[in-house]
C-alpha cells in the first residue's frame, strides 16, 4: 500500500472515530428538555375518546361566541360527550349580552357565560356600588356566575397605586351580592406554589419556568405565595352564604390532606379540577380516596379549550390503567394512572354538583339517576 492510500484511510478512520465520539458526547449532554424517552412498558389500557357519562366543564374560556363559532364547538362537545360548556370569559355589559344573545339564537342549552368585574378605579368614591349594581345587572341578563381571574391578588392595584386583596372589605359587596342572587363565584387565586420557589434542581416545575420564564414570581412580586392564598381563605369564611369554586383545586392537588382540612373547615368552599390532573394521576389511591370523602364538593373542568387533551382528564378519572402519559412535558414529566372512580362519584364530578352550584343549567341533558 502507498503512503498515499496509507494517508487517505487514516484520515476516514479518524473522521469516522471523531463522529462517533461526537455523538456520544452530545447524547451525554443532551438538555432535559430534550430528554423526552418513550417508555418501553407494556401494560394494559387505552385511550378513552370520550367519557363515560355527559359531563360539564365548569372552566373554559372563550373569547368568540358568534353562531359559527358555537357550531363549531358543539362538533366538538359532541364527540367528547359534554353537555355543557362554562364559558368563564363572559366579560360583562355589552360584550356579555352579545354572548348570551347569541347563546340564546344558537343552542341555548348547551352554553352558559360567567359574569366578570372590572377592578379599575377601587378606592374612588363610589366605585363599590357601581360594580355591584352592574354584577346584578349581568347576572340579571343570563350570566350564571361570577368568574375571578388570578390578576385579583397578583397584578391588580387600588386607585391609589396599592396591591389589591383578594379579601379587601372594598370587595365584600361583590362577594355579598353574588350569595344573595344564588350564583356562584369560581376564582383563580396565585399560581402553582412552585413559582414562588427557587429556580433550581429541586423545583419540579423548572422546566415550565424555563419555557415560560415570566410565570417566575418571589415574595415580593407581588407578595408570598402563602399571603395570596391565605386572603382567599379568608374571604371565603367572611361570606359563608356565598358558593365558591376554588379553581385548580385551590393549588393544593399535590397536598391532598391540606385540601381536605380547607374543605371541612370551609363548608361554602367547592374545588374544580382544571390544569391539576398531572397531580392527581401521580397519586391514584391517595386521589382516589380523596375523590370518594369529598365527592359532593369537586367538579369537573379542564381550562384550555384543546380537545385532544380531554381524554386524558376521562383516563385518569374512569380507568385502572397504569403509567400512561401526560400531554404536556413542562407541567408533568411523570406517568398518569387511573383512579378508577365508582359511577355515582364519576357522576357527581361530570355534571351533578355543577347542576346544584350553578342556576339555570338543562338537567335533561344528563342522566335521571
Amino acid at each position: 500500500m502507498n503512503i498515499k492510500k496509507l494517508s487517505l484511510l487514516i484520515s476516514l478512520f479518524v473522521t469516522v472515530a471523531i463522529s462517533f465520539v461526537t455523538v456520544a458526547i452530545s447524547a451525554q449532554e443532551m438538555g432535559f428538555e430534550e430528554y423526552n424517552p418513550k417508555s418501553t412498558l407494556v401494560v394494559e389500557g387505552e385511550k378513552l375518546s370520550k367519557s363515560k357519562f355527559p359531563f360539564i366543564d365548569v372552566h373554559s374560556h372563550q373569547r368568540n361566541m358568534d353562531g359559527a363559532a358555537l357550531t363549531g364547538l358543539i362538533t366538538d362537545m359532541d364527540r367528547l360527550n359534554e353537555g355543557i360548556m362554562v364559558n368563564l370569559s363572559g366579560g360583562s355589559g355589552e360584550s356579555l349580552n352579545d354572548k348570551i344573545e347569541s347563546i340564546k339564537n344558537n343552542y341555548p342549552n348547551r352554553f352558559v357565560v360567567f359574569a366578570n368585574v372590572d377592578f379599575d378605579g377601587v378606592g374612588e368614591e363610589g366605585w363599590g356600588e357601581k360594580a355591584t349594581a352592574q354584577l346584578e345587572k349581568d347576572i340579571k341578563a343570563g350570566a350564571k356566575g361570577l368568574k375571578i381571574y388570578k390578576s385579583l391578588g397578583l397584578r391588580y392595584t387600588d386607585a391609589s397605586g396599592n396591591r389589591l386583596a383578594i379579601d379587601d372589605p372594598r370587595l365584600d359587596a361583590i362577594w355579598a351580592k353574588c350569595g344573595e342572587l344564588g350564583v356562584p363565584v369560581l376564582i383563580h387565586a396565585a399560581d402553582p406554589k412552585s413559582f414562588w420557589d427557587p429556580m433550581d434542581r429541586d423545583n419540579e416545575r423548572w422546566l415550565e419556568l424555563k419555557t415560560h420564564s415570566r410565570r417566575k414570581r418571589s415574595a415580593t412580586d407581588p407578595a408570598p405565595w402563602e399571603q395570596i392564598i391565605k386572603e382567599q381563605h379568608l374571604m371565603f369564611k367572611k361570606h359563608p352564604k356565598t358558593n365558591f369554586i376554588n379553581a385548580h383545586m385551590g393549588w393544593y392537588a399535590n397536598d391532598l390532606g391540606k385540601l381536605g382540612e380547607l374543605l371541612d373547615e370551609i363548608p361554602n368552599m367547592n374545588v374544580g379540577i382544571a390544569a391539576v390532573i398531572a397531580e392527581l394521576g401521580r397519586q391514584p389511591r391517595n386521589a382516589k380516596a380523596f375523590f370518594e370523602k369529598y365527592q359532593d364538593r369537586i367538579l369537573f373542568g379542564k381550562d384550555s379549550w384543546k380537545p385532544e387533551e380531554f381524554p386524558t382528564y376521562f383516563r385518569v378519572l374512569e380507568s385502572n390503567d397504569e403509567y400512561f402519559p401526560y400531554y404536556k412535558k413542562y407541567h408533568a414529566f411523570w406517568s398518569m394512572y387511573g383512579l378508577d372512580l365508582s359511577d355515582e362519584v364519576l357522576k357527581k364530578v361530570y355534571y351533578k354538583n355543577a347542576l346544584k352550584l350553578i342556576p339555570g343549567l338543562d338537567k335533561s341533558l344528563f342522566p335521571k339517576e
